[in-house]
């Protein structure tokens, strides 16, 4: 645990003079299109704080986008990246190779779900795992379409921008996209109109019956879905969908992407979230929980998938670099040793409990969804229309954030407040932070 006091703090206005001069030095620096949720700079981050340049302390409930989910400090991590630095920094793979790579490969094959043969291909980032893992399934099935869902988030390369649902801020104006991409319903089931209860198995059917008229499913390499939908709003598809799709490629001979980047490692209260329902991915990519803040991905699979591209056809010069796979090691030990999926699902516990109380007074507050301590909650203008309400989700984080709670937002239409505290943190402040929220929609 890091050595920062576990304890809100709020000292100057936040921003404060040291981060807006930052900024101001950032602005004439750094390129317009890189936003920022908070323009606080950090000085010091762990266990549940974010220290900024001004001495306040803001209670985490972000964990820089569900990548610090032991701490952005974490003793295992930090012990086992400083001995790598010391040793060396880079060989790349592809040159010499070295044990910190196979070594996380290992901890995949045994973490991912299935008891199949598995190996592995490390990376840099999220986009990078996802395209990647649509080359293994090209080749491996000598395929070209690629299925996806509505609401659906991959990345912002070419590829997987045109995997990605939402337009704003990720693709507009970024055009031409990758071709042979095609994009079919999910069971959203909030928004479904026949109700919750129907969203599964119309949705499947509705999905599955596009792909047959549409495209055809021998034509289908790959069906990509995030099985906790991130970006797109924390969206758990309605159960039996993720089930009927994954039976639906395994009789065609469609390779089933689960994209865990956001959902993998703990985060949902299970070590993947496909577990809950039973799904084994052919292929799993996963990045952000996977190295506590060090850049690193991966795609895992079966082992006859992940060995059909030809020899020098995957790599990359930074991919599964020893010091972000040292990282990975301490990561996954201290996910191991303080049994961060039992904490995750204590977060969950709290957070729902109180959002419900919360939910009882205001009615902006349409849906509370989310598994672990991947918790969302959908606002509204109200319950009987469900339209949504973005300028509320807008306004309820800047006013978190103006007493030192970090929340982020997200979901197609900007309404859905998200809340991804680091696996780590303390329960006071987990209690504290919802305070804040709760205090937020009273002024709201």
């Amino acid at each position: 645990m890091s050595a920062i006091p576990q304890e809100r703090r709020v000292v100057t206005a936040i921003p404060g003079p040291k981060s807006q001069e930052l900024q101001a030095r950032r602005l004439a620096a750094v390129a317009a299109g890189v936003g920022s949720t908070l323009p606080v700079f950090t000085a010091r981050a762990g266990g549940g704080i974010i220290e900024d340049v001004d001495g306040n302390r803001l209670i985490d409930f972000g964990s820089g986008i569900a990548v610090t989910s032991v701490g952005a400090s974490a003793e295992a991590v930090v012990r086992r990246a400083t001995a790598q630095l010391a040793d060396f920094t880079h060989t790349c793979f592809m040159v010499t190779p070295y044990e910190g790579y196979v070594a996380v490969a290992e901890q995949l094959a045994e973490l991912t779900p299935g008891d199949h043969a598995k190996k592995s291909a490390l990376f840099n980032s999220g986009a990078e795992a996802v395209e990647n893992a649509v080359k293994i399934a090209r080749a491996y099935t000598k395929r070209q379409a690629v299925v996806v869902f509505d609401h659906g988030y991959h990345g912002r390369t070419n590829l997987t921008m045109a995997l990605t649902a939402k337009n704003m801020p990720y693709k507009n104006g970024f055009g031409p996209f990758a071709p042979e991409v095609y994009r079919v319903p999910v069971a959203y089931g909030y928004r479904w109109l026949t109700g919750p209860e129907n969203a599964g198995a119309e949705a499947s059917a509705q999905a599955i019956d596009m792909i047959n008229k549409q495209i055809g499913a021998d034509n289908v390499a790959a069906i990509i879905i995030e099985p906790v939908l991130g970006e797109g709003g924390f969206i758990e598809p309605a159960k039996g969908f993720l089930p009927a799709i994954s039976q639906f490629a395994k009789d065609n001979g469609i390779v089933f992407v689960a994209d865990e980047i956001q959902s993998g490692f703990c985060r949902t209260g299970q070590w993947f979230a496909c577990e809950d329902e039973g799904i084994v991915p052919d292929l799993i990519t996963t990045a952000k929980g996977i190295a506590g803040g060090m850049p690193l991905a991966a795609v895992t699979g079966r082992a006859e998938i992940m060995d059909s591209a030809h020899a020098g056809g995957l790599g990359g010069t930074y991919g599964g670099n020893p010091v972000a796979c040292a990282a990975a090691l301490g990561a996954i030990e201290t996910m191991k040793e303080l049994d961060l999926n039992g904490k995750a699902k204590r977060i969950e516990e709290v957070m729902k409990g109180r959002l419900a109380t919360m939910a009882e007074k205001y009615d902006i507050i349409g849906d509370i969804r989310g598994r672990g301590a991947m918790i969302a909650i959908e606002l509204v203008k109200d319950r009987a229309s469900k339209t949504p309400n973005p300028e509320a989700a807008a306004a309820l984080a800047k006013a978190c954030h103006a007493e030192g709670l970090l929340v982020l937002t997200c979901g197609t239409y900007g309404n859905v407040l998200r809340f991804l505290p680091p696996l780590v943190i303390g329960e006071d402040l987990l209690n504290e932070g919802l305070d804040i929220i709760e205090q937020a929609f009273t002024g709201a």
